[in-house]
């Protein structure tokens, strides 16, 4: 047992490297709360009580690098929860999102915040966030992932937790697995397992319902839920699933991810008996540069459309890949909302270069997935090859394609919705991108005072901004309450009925039909 010293302390006994002090003095009844690990005092912030930086697992560190999560340490006294945790390794260049200079970068980062109104009146719902950044980027710090006003306005509570990144949570290192070196997979998923069973054992505590919990997220962190979904571990840990531009089908295994992790290894200039000891004790930082090279550069020309960094399909901790566990009826049959953005790709032809948008791309795309398949795709593209045409096919197969076929598989199981989110602001527009990639996080958050949702409305719009926002964060804040988003249809085969998000919202019926019907049969990388 750690002991309480005025200096701080980490779940080792050592001085806290950017942990939180310990308080020495009274504590405020309604900011402490006793969890299974020990006492945690939060503040007030804003207007609501908040926890920062608490540990649910112990440092993925030493020994414990490329392991599942172990339970933290308990500790004695009372931890001070008022700074957050370390950002997982990763650029140092992307401060929106988590990764700046105020909170240290460390691999001890399994951290967890929870936000709650000021007053304790329990059981609320439980609203779990998991943040995206194709699994190399973000962090549960990040302004843009502020719960503030899904707290006040839907009476709930807010977590949001850090989990492992990169290299160091979403590869596949087995095959360097020595006696006296293993080597788990599927760390970082196994680190959102950890934190809702955090959730599970605690979150009474902080005035939320363990009962219902409803997991939302964006980008990679759709990926996460829709994985999660498919993780038996996880069964009974989530409740309700509000998903936003997720890639279903980023999930491989056996065979790219082996190959992947040894071109990792060419990258570092680490031979194969060299490999375990180097996995081992390499800085992180080496580890995180290697996977910008492999993800930014090696991947997206050589199996373009799918991403080194993912879920792994082991066959155990997640034992199909989740197309084909949703369409088998294995996923948990939890009520289901499911949505992408009106042109996912847009953002990643300007931003970050890794989709399959250019004509080289996709030829090299269909010719190791589907070759038979292409002429009948593109031709539902019309103008292809243009530029225009070539980057919504990327975005269409790496994430609606994906999407749509969860929607149709789960409808058939449990309750399911659908959404495509077309509001773009002005900004957007004027950039060419419209109604693109991560748009909807200012939106969800209700943020367009700063960051991201800031820049979107500098060129006027702002007050649809936050009209379409309010109602695309009602959706979410109904659902987590009663089960249902609103009062648009469920999802089926037979309508595939899709609520529209723009300045005026409305219902469509199989939009893309088009498109979708000339996919039908596309596997992708598996």
């Amino acid at each position: 047992m750690a002991a309480a010293s005025g200096r701080g302390y980490d779940r080792a006994g050592q001085q806290n490297r950017g942990r939180n002090p310990v308080a020495t003095t009274t504590a405020t009844p309604d900011l402490t709360v006793q969890t299974a690990d020990g006492r945690v005092r939060g503040m007030v912030a804003h207007g609501v009580r908040t926890w920062r930086g608490i540990p649910y697992a112990a440092p993925p560190t030493g020994d414990l690098r490329l392991r599942l999560p172990r339970p933290p340490e308990p500790w004695e006294g009372t931890l001070e929860a008022t700074a957050f945790g370390p950002v997982p390794p990763q650029e140092p260049n992307l401060p929106s999102m988590g990764a700046g200079r105020k909170t240290p970068m460390d691999e001890d980062c399994l951290t967890i915040n929870v936000t709650a109104p000021l007053d304790n009146a329990p059981p609320r719902p439980v609203l779990v966030y998991f943040y995206g950044g194709a699994f190399t980027f973000g962090a549960a710090s990040s302004p843009a992932y502020d719960g503030r006003k899904l707290v006040e306005q839907g009476d709930v509570i807010y977590v949001c937790m850090n989990y492992r990144l990169g290299a160091l949570g979403f590869m596949d290192f087995r095959r360097y697995s020595t006696p006296e070196r293993p080597f788990d997979v599927n760390v970082g998923l196994a680190d959102q397992v950890a934190a809702l069973r955090w959730v599970q054992r605690n979150i009474a505590g902080f005035g939320g319902d363990p009962e219902n919990v409803t997991v939302f997220g964006e980008s990679a962190g759709g990926m996460s839920i829709t994985a999660l979904m498919c993780v038996p571990s996880a069964e009974g840990l989530l409740h309700r699933a509000f998903v936003q531009s997720s890639a279903p089908a980023t999930a491989y295994g056996p065979g790219l991810p082996e190959k992947w992790a040894g071109s990792l290894m060419d990258l570092l200039g680490v031979s194969e008996a060299e490999a375990p000891a180097a996995l081992q004790t390499l800085p992180a930082q080496r580890l995180v540069e290697a996977v910008g090279k492999l993800a930014g550069k090696v991947t997206p020309q050589s199996e373009p459309g799918a991403r080194a960094v993912a879920p792994v399909v082991d066959g155990e901790f997640l034992p199909l890949h989740p197309v084909d566990a949703f369409r088998t009826g294995r996923a948990h049959r939890i009520p289901l909302v499911i949505g992408t953005m009106f042109r996912e790709g847009a953002l990643f032809d300007r931003v970050q270069d890794i989709l399959p948008t250019t004509a080289e791309r996709i030829d090299t795309m269909f010719a190791r997935t589907a070759p038979e398949l292409k002429d009948r795709v593109l031709a539902a593209y019309p103008g292809y090859p243009s530029k225009r045409a070539a980057v919504d096919v990327g975005g269409d197969v790496v994430f609606w394609l994906p999407s749509v076929q969860v929607a149709e598989a789960h409808s058939a199981h449990a309750p399911t919705w659908a959404y495509r989110f077309d509001y773009a602001p002005r900004m957007a527009n004027l950039l060419g991108m419209g109604a693109t990639h991560a748009m909807d996080i200012p939106a969800v958050f209700g943020n367009y005072d700063d960051g991201v949702g800031r820049f979107l409305t500098l060129a006027g719009g702002r007050r649809t901004a936050v009209a379409v926002g309010n109602r695309f964060r009602a959706s979410l804040l109904r659902f987590a309450r009663t089960g249902r988003p609103g009062l648009w249809p469920g999802y089926s085969t037979g309508t595939r009925t899709t609520k529209i998000f723009d300045s005026t919202d409305r219902v469509m019926h199989d939009p893309h039909r088009t498109r979708r019907e000339a996919w039908n049969g596309y596997r992708g990388y598996r």
